[in-house]
């Protein structure tokens, strides 16, 4: 998020929910995995390559609401955007929105690198390609949501450039199915920051869409941005819906979600990527 020059209120510390988990099962630390450790990293990240290969050729709805708090937890300005993740004739990744009222922020904007998380640091952070960038250390094990899952922190093997605030990595924790060895939960952050831009910290759930394909389907950060001017509350939910393979023909945008009439105006240029 891009610090914009207005007044905030200075508001109290960390508060990251996590309510949207079912309770889970006490971390245990002692339980070794069922083989050698680097052998099991490489084996999730070669799922976690496939799974971003297929992430590629699979159209879905993405609905993105960023909330600026004030006291009482009171909305005080709110970006949104609804659109379809679609695949154009020339085999890329395409959105096309159907719904992007003007937004009332005042404090912070949507950068480029806001959308570089969503698109790529958020879903699938650990691909084979990825996996020489970061330091992966195995924690233990957690049975979440009826699952049972192996634990591993995740930091950039190397502190990130502020400099190149677009070249995006992931910091955090993620938790991986034993059977399936695919991540089905991420909590964390991108990286890296400077004083101007700041990113929140995020939970990302996935689901089984389809046999062995775990994809994200719900996204939430509660948090606290500090900027020097002051610390700015926000709230985001990310939800991505109706996911469906790809086949070539003409997708047809449904009904009840047909495009605005009148489009907002444009953002500049670094707020409208192409995911």
């Amino acid at each position: 998020m891009l610090m914009k020059k207005a007044a905030f209120p200075i508001l109290s510390l960390l508060l990251l929910a996590n309510s949207i988990c079912s309770p889970a099962r006490a971390l245990q630390k002692d339980r070794p995995p069922d083989m050698p450790v680097d052998q099991l990293i490489r084996r999730i990240a070669v799922n976690e390559s496939r799974l971003r290969d297929e992430y590629k050729t699979y159209l879905f709805k993405q609905d993105v609401t960023l909330q600026s708090l004030g006291g009482g937890n009171a909305v005080t300005g709110e970006f949104r955007r609804v659109s379809e993740i679609i695949v154009n004739d020339q085999g890329q990744r395409e959105e096309r929105i159907l719904h992007f009222p003007p937004p009332t922020l005042t404090a912070v904007s949507v950068t480029q690198a806001d959308y570089q998380d969503l698109a790529g640091v958020q879903p699938f952070a650990l691909a084979l390609e990825d996996l020489p960038k970061y330091k992966v250390t195995y924690v233990g094990r957690e049975h979440i949501d009826e699952l049972d899952t192996y634990i591993f922190d995740v930091q950039p093997a190397k502190p990130p450039n502020p400099k190149n605030i677009n070249d995006r990595y992931f910091e955090g924790r993620v938790w991986v199915d034993t059977v399936d060895l695919v991540v089905v939960k991420v909590a964390g952050r991108g990286l890296p920051e400077d004083d101007r831009n700041k990113f929140p910290r995020f939970e990302t759930w996935r689901e089984n869409i389809d046999k062995g394909i775990w994809f994200p389907t719900y996204t939430y950060a509660d948090d606290y941005l500090d900027f020097p001017a002051g610390r700015i509350h926000l709230r985001m939910v990310v939800r991505y819906t109706n996911y469906r393979k790809f086949t070539g023909g003409l997708e047809v945008i449904p009904a009840d979600e047909p495009l605005p009439q009148k489009q907002p105006p444009s953002p500049k240029p670094e707020q409208k990527p192409k995911p």
